[in-house]
């Protein structure tokens, strides 16, 4: 069965801060984060800070950021209820690792989990001072532990069927000792299904790490074989699939987020295969979560798209914070 919907969102700790946290800013997490050009090459906060003055009065004004913390608030809301409307059986979710599950020793380029089920660890007992870092732990439950039910006879076909189309697959049947699933799946976990548990297939592409980044182009490639074989999985389950992450950060990349958004609106694939990996640096990286979910969806139609470009800092730092649905 071809798959009958398609999502995107973000993946930013933003989303988990209140409004409050958005007031007081995040300048003392972007002065530590991996700047970029557009071009690709490393900036300093410094450099930022310098550029934003004759904007940031305007853009970090309260008002500003009330706003665009209540736009992204409802687009999550939005999203979450057609993920409802849905009916998934199953979904596939596209995200990357950032020292999660692999560490630097060790770090395929494409892995796919197909447990029974996968394990999102309890927040601590002790919660961090800092707020930042509060906020990042609402990703994960209070209390215990959750395991979430994954769906491992598709995860089990994804792999076999890469694997005959020749991609090189790290295949994940379990996590042990301390291990929990990563950032990229458990923010949809707790933002998207909370209330009803959809089995998930978890796809994780390398975006961040070099040298073993898959390309855009391989990116494209592994969607377009993800979606033939959601086709030929046996049965009548209704399959979803979604990226997560992206698109631009910790720079805000309005003109990169917006061709990106463009292409995907008209289905141009070339495109998107043809953007250069330079620029697809740091938390830009994940925009590859985006063009592989794009392969998978080639017969669906982008129905609703929300774009906010979530400068957080005095520097104009931030998150280009995307939701999308196709149907």
């Amino acid at each position: 069965m071809p798959i009958v919907a398609a999502f995107g969102s973000s993946h930013s700790t933003m989303q988990f801060a209140g409004l409050e946290h958005w007031l007081e800013r995040f300048d003392h997490v972007d002065v530590k984060a991996p700047l970029y050009e557009p071009d690709g090459r490393r900036a300093d906060y410094a450099t930022f800070l310098a550029r934003a003055m004759p904007q940031a009065e305007t853009l970090m004004a309260k008002a500003a950021i009330t706003e665009r913390f209540s736009a992204t608030m409802r687009a999550q809301m939005a999203l979450k209820d057609a993920i409802a409307e849905a009916r998934l059986d199953a979904i596939i979710v596209i995200g990357d690792d950032q020292r999660e599950l692999f560490g630097d020793a060790c770090r395929p380029a494409i892995a796919i989990y197909y447990g029974a089920t996968i394990r999102n660890a309890a927040q601590p007992v002790m919660p961090p001072e800092d707020w930042y870092a509060r906020a990042g732990l609402n990703r994960r439950p209070k209390g215990a532990d959750a395991h979430y039910p994954c769906h491992a006879a598709l995860g089990r076909h994804i792999v076999e069927g890469l694997c005959a189309k020749g991609f090189d697959i790290t295949a994940i049947e379990a996590l042990t000792g301390q291990q929990s699933e990563g950032h990229a799946f458990n923010s949809i976990q707790m933002l998207y299904l909370a209330d009803r548990a959809v089995p998930m297939v978890p796809v994780m592409l390398n975006t961040y790490y070099p040298p073993n980044q898959p390309t855009p182009a391989r990116s494209l490639d592994l969607g377009i074989a993800i979606g033939e074989l959601a086709e030929t999985f046996p049965g009548s389950a209704r399959i979803g699939i979604m990226a997560s992450g992206g698109l631009s950060h910790f720079t805000v990349l309005e003109e990169l987020d917006q061709s990106v958004i463009a292409a995907l609106k008209r289905k141009d694939l070339e495109f998107l295969a043809g953007l250069d990996p330079a620029r697809l640096r740091g938390g830009t990286s994940e925009i590859r979560n985006w063009i592989c979910a794009a392969g998978a969806i080639r017969k669906l139609n982008l129905g609703w798209l929300e774009y906010i470009a979530g400068y957080r800092s005095s520097a104009l730092t931030g998150v280009g914070l995307c939701f999308a649905h196709w149907f």
